[in-house]
């Protein structure tokens, strides 16, 4: 069926989950931070997701301000760092990501195609507004979908169901965009078209479901969603 639809994670998809780290480091006085950011970044990421996997599986949810602040204090110990003014810094920096260049263009095409467009995220709403308007992309959405709806994080299929529930469409008419390649395969798994946008390229998760498209960043996704 065509796509009436297209999805996007927020966090590393749309928006640049390094960005606190490196304009921390770009800083005045930050010069032994300056050596650190790349680890921490990804450290950082990395914890904040495993957070999410470990709080699903054990039924102990939480908002994902709660595992962003635990991911980054693991990352910070794990680089023998123990300034608490760099991390009130960093987390303030998390609320105002920037987007990926190719984002708001990309974007505002999928509308001029008359598809609808939304965010589905682990974020908390909170969060999911700062991040849209810090990015200013909020007039070329027409929603911002939270896993804090269904008190469970991707990639529970309850999760994913927001978006045919939202948007009174079949899985087969969404197009889910992630940069995750577990949300991807998640999403796949559920019944969407997915793409996963691999920017590090990485090689595809051993699951038992497997991104439909594969890009190294959201340019093509107009094209795709025509197809």
């Amino acid at each position: 069926m065509p796509i009436k639809a297209c999805v996007f994670d927020a966090y590393g998809t749309l928006f640049d989950v390094a960005a606190a780290a490196r304009e921390a480091a770009a800083e005045p006085g930050r010069e032994q931070f300056a050596s650190l950011w790349p680890k921490v970044a990804n450290d950082w990421r990395l914890k904040q997701l495993q957070y999410t996997w470990l709080r699903a599986i054990t039924d102990a949810h939480t908002d994902f301000w709660k595992v962003t602040q635990d991911g980054l204090d693991w990352a910070l110990e794990a680089s023998g760092l123990s300034d608490p003014e760099l991390r009130e810094r960093l987390l303030q920096l998390y609320w105002e990501l920037s987007a990926y260049p190719e984002v708001p263009p990309m974007l505002k095409t999928l509308k001029d195609q008359g598809l609808a467009t939304a965010i589905l995220s682990n974020g908390s709403p909170d969060m999911l507004t700062g991040a849209v308007e810090s990015a200013g992309i909020g007039d070329v959405l027409d929603d911002v979908l939270s896993v804090e709806s269904v008190g469970i994080f991707k990639p529970d299929h309850t999760v994913y169901e927001l978006v045919t529930q939202r948007f009174e469409c079949a899985r087969d008419e969404v197009l889910f965009v992630s940069s995750n390649g577990w949300d991807a395969a998640g999403a796949a798994g559920f019944g969407f078209t997915t793409v996963w946008v691999n920017r590090a390229g990485e090689p595809i998760d051993r699951l038992p479901w497997t991104p439909h498209h594969v890009l190294t960043d959201l340019t093509s996704i107009p094209d795709l969603a025509r197809a």
